[in-house]
């Protein structure tokens, strides 16, 4: 395989030539798709499903109110607004617009996105809002006063940097942005952890905490539980291995480690230390969820109370706290289950949260557990919309149904069954098919996956997928390949680094099957994933492409030879392997679509790749290089770049929109060529 790269010129995201490459692109693709009627049509349909005021106003609890962020068709950008929970109860409840990002952006002339924000409890007066130019993953932050709802003169200002940054108390904050050379990961990520003072300059700030050269991020926190202040320093060594320290008094003598393995995942509630387990420890098994007395601990005790312990079935999905309880969220066949444990003097009570149907997804999104026992949950599944819940753990009322999403397309005559395929070790792969219940042959299908860092493939409610695809006829099918969390930490690891070959091999078998059970045709299957889930594509399109009809890959990797010298992709090495290291190179040679490519062999199916020049976490040089290569060996592929949007490929609802009838025209036309 021969090291030069004559596409390296198009990893120059703004330069004049790569730009213009990526205009002669955008221009063929958009001519080539948008021509038709139908175009508008669905592009004008995905806009009214995103703009939809039914939607549920998802809220955080901030002391008395709800906050919210949202955006429709007067709000492209966005509002952040709160409102009450007597309003929130109601039809259609009064809201309290905080900042207005369109009036912003008007204002100071840049394209700012919405990227979350920081509320200094208990008074939730003071904010620290952190504001992205068009949906890059750097931000800058401002501090805001919630009361007189401007940004304070002379406050918490931060210039724009991957940046991590808490409320200790009024006047300080932890601090971790670009202090210059060495205060950064390779992969863009702050290695220091400073305490700010209010009034100091940024420089200044007191260095608490510092990572090593090869970490991947460091970053610190308060806990302002009241009897429990408290302050912690995370320090991520890859994205699987961690280290949780506890800090001393005034930050006067070493952390103290919190002295659990560095794969397990470790946090802090009132007196208790809760511990999800990725490899055995203690005699317990790996996906367990462990509680200790965290003083106990600390003085040396390792006696733990088990709270989950999975099976070949069964996978730890979440937890969360209220003040006393703890909500435990779990996956049997992917699946969801979900149950109240209260800790007591006999030890820890179990009673089960009912109400969960099959083939769902429920999860809890919102506690206060500084303050009381209100959870918020909601419940949903592929043609089921969401219902929004509100409870009060260990009480014995029903939850309270607060929302109800909309039914934005008709399910009538339409199905959700789960199917199992065989993949070729022989390992048992899940996989959801949503379609017309009585179908009596192949039809159009898209098949999503996406395979890697512990996130699972689940069932959910899409409106654009059901307007664009189901309404439509065609099949949509969801498969849970090795990677994710499907099963828990086994599951992922399954496919970790010279492993990464079982997801394409899942893929595969779900893909296959599919087929033998008259499901659909290889003609009129179409596969679809982005990031991690776009390797997935391009590993699809390059080993197997006999077995689809068309690929759709949204902000992928695609280069497995360089993901690691470009942006965050030196974060990744844990998931992937290194390809400095000659031990990791040669799977990574293999499994590299973009050095896969070749001229011979069976024809590959149509491709259409999808990237944003302002997703500062995955490089547009994977796609920009992918296309390119294909295109020199006549293979047929559409490139579309967006100048903004960042990874998640759009920042608005009409990027989204426009987005989304790309990619659905391509893949209707090309899989239904009859049509």
């Amino acid at each position: 395989m021969s090291d030069v790269d004559p596409y390296l010129w198009l990893e120059d995201v703004s330069g004049d030539a790569a730009l213009a490459w990526v205009r002669e692109r955008n221009a063929e693709t958009v001519d080539e798709l948008t021509g038709s009627p139908g175009f508008k049509v669905l592009e004008q349909e995905m806009r009214e499903v995103l703009d939809d005021d039914g939607r549920i106003p998802y809220t955080v609890r901030r002391g008395g109110h709800l906050y919210n962020f949202w955006q429709d068709a007067d709000h492209v950008r966005g509002l952040w607004r709160r409102t009450t929970l007597e309003e929130y109860r109601t039809d259609r409840p009064a809201w309290e617009v905080l900042l207005d990002l369109d009036a912003l952006a008007e204002t100071e002339g840049e394209k700012w996105a919405w990227a979350g924000s920081r509320v200094l409890a208990p008074e939730h007066r003071h904010a620290l809002v952190l504001l992205s130019r068009d949906g890059a993953d750097a931000c800058v932050v401002r501090e805001f006063d919630l009361e007189t709802l401007e940004f304070v003169e002379g406050g918490f200002t931060v210039a724009e940097a991957k940046t991590r940054i808490g409320w200790i108390d009024h006047d300080r904050v932890w601090i971790g942005t670009d202090f210059g050379a060495g205060s950064m990961s390779a992969s863009g990520y702050p290695l220091q952890v400073r305490c700010w003072r209010r009034g100091t300059p940024l420089a200044d700030a007191q260095l608490v905490y510092e990572g090593r050269p090869t970490d991947l991020s460091a970053s610190g926190w308060h806990d302002d539980t009241p009897g429990f202040e408290r302050d912690f320093v995370h320090r991520q060594i890859d994205f699987w291995n961690q280290e949780l320290f506890l800090l001393q008094e005034d930050f006067a003598g070493p952390p103290l480690k919190i002295d659990v393995p560095d794969d397990a995942g470790a946090s802090v509630h009132r007196r208790w230390l809760t511990v999800t387990t990725k490899s055995p420890w203690l005699g317990h098994g790996a996906g367990s969820l462990l509680a200790f007395d965290l003083d106990a601990f600390l003085a040396g005790e390792r006696e733990a109370e088990v709270l989950f312990t999975p099976d070949e079935r069964t996978a730890l999905a979440g937890y969360s706290w209220t003040r006393n309880h703890l909500i435990l969220s779990t996956r049997a066949d992917v699946s969801s289950r979900m149950e109240l444990l209260t800790p007591g003097e006999g030890g820890w009570h179990r009673a089960p949260l009912p109400g969960l149907p099959p083939l769902s997804t429920a999860s809890v999104t919102d506690t206060d557990p500084d303050v009381g026992d209100e959870y918020f949950h909601h419940v949903t599944g592929f043609l089921q919309p969401a219902t929004l819940y509100r409870g009060t753990a260990g009480d014995d009322s029903e939850s309270e149904g607060l929302k109800q999403a909309p039914a934005l397309f008709d399910t009538a005559g339409l199905a959700v069954r789960q199917y199992f395929a065989t993949s070729a070790d022989g390992t048992r792969v899940p996989y959801f098919v949503v379609g017309p219940e009585d179908r009596p042959g192949p039809g159009p299908t898209l098949l999503y996956g996406y395979g890697g860092f512990e996130i699972s493939m689940v069932p959910q409610y899409s409106a654009v997928t059901g307007r664009a695809w189901l309404a439509r006829g065609g099949t949509y099918v969801v498969a849970g390949i090795r990677g994710g969390h499907e099963y828990g930490p086994g599951w992922h690891k399954a496919a970790l680094g010279a492993n990464r070959v079982r997801a394409y091999e899942d893929f595969a078998a779900v893909a296959r099957d599919l087929t033998a059970r008259d499901i659909t045709t290889p003609a009129q299957l179409g596969i679809e994933g982005g990031s991690n889930g776009g390797l997935l594509m391009g590993a699809m399109l390059t080993r197997d492409p006999e077995l689809f009809g068309a690929v759709v890959a949204h902000v992928p990797l695609l280069d497995m030879l360089r993901f690691h010298k470009l942006l965050a992709g030196a974060s990744w090495i844990a998931e992937y392997g290194d390809p400095d290291d000659p031990a990791d190179r040669a799977h990574l040679e293999r499994i590299s679509p973009y050095h896969r490519i070749r001229e011979d062999g069976p024809a590959y199916p149509p491709l259409l790749l999808l990237t944003s020049t302002r997703d500062d976490r995955v490089h547009p040089g994977h796609a920009r290089k992918m296309a390119a290569r294909l295109r020199e060996h006549g293979h047929p592929v559409l490139f579309h770049e967006h100048l903004g949007g960042g990874h998640a490929g759009a920042t608005d609802h009409r990027q989204t929109a426009f987005n989304e009838a790309l990619v659905h025209t391509f893949l209707w036309e090309r899989l239904t060529p009859q049509n």
